[in-house]
């Protein structure tokens, strides 16, 4: 799929938001991307997962155990995508605070992707690579729908990503004068970093 396509799919599903948001990370935008509405729709769902996995088999990481998504965010892209690979997916979700695999046990040595919804600054996605390898897993890369941070986030492995859509993100304290007179909402699903 082509970047075009990707973001048709959210416009399709009403799920790019304008306005004054706090994103997952802290960090403040005018453009929220509410994957939850994408979600909302198999058919849609099942296309850019489909789309993703044919990526990730691209992407040359030879062959993977296991597809492991965040939770909330990477639940139903990562289990779609695990479908569309033939292999089993698992999700880590937090306890005291720390993502860990609560419900599962994996293979010491299994072959990993981490399967996100949106990468902003990595952060989810690198807690999540810490948690997997704790477990003795190799995790081969984080793979998402969409990149926000256009190749800029840290996610402490190679990130392989649908497409990319650099939307502007700024701090709390350094908001442009537009963005400042807008109401902030918070419709991510994780508390402020």
């Amino acid at each position: 799929m082509t970047r075009d396509e990707v973001l048709e799919v959210f416009r399709e599903a009403g799920a790019i938001l304008e306005g004054h948001f706090i994103l997952s990370s802290g960090l403040r935008s005018p453009i929220f991307l509410q994957k939850a509405r994408v979600f909302m729709y198999p058919e849609k769902t099942e296309r850019l997962c489909k789309a993703l996995a044919a990526k990730i088999r691209a992407a040359g990481l030879g062959d993977i155990d296991f597809v492991v998504g965040p939770a909330m965010g990477g639940l139903i892209p990562g289990y779609e995508t695990a479908r569309h690979l033939g292999v089993r997916s698992m999700w880590v979700e937090r306890e005291d605070g720390e993502f860990r695999l609560r419900r599962f046990e994996m293979p010491k040595g299994a072959r990993v992707v981490i399967v996100e919804d949106i990468v902003t600054t990595g952060l989810s996605s690198r807690e999540t690579v810490d948690a997997l390898k704790k477990t003795g897993a190799e995790v081969l890369a984080v793979t998402c729908l969409i990149d926000r941070s256009g190749g800029e986030a840290d996610t402490g492995v190679p990130l392989v990503a649908l497409t990319d859509y650099k939307v502007p993100a700024y701090p709390a304290d350094q908001l442009p004068p537009e963005l400042a007179a807008l109401p902030a909402v918070k419709p991510g699903s994780r508390g402020l970093a």
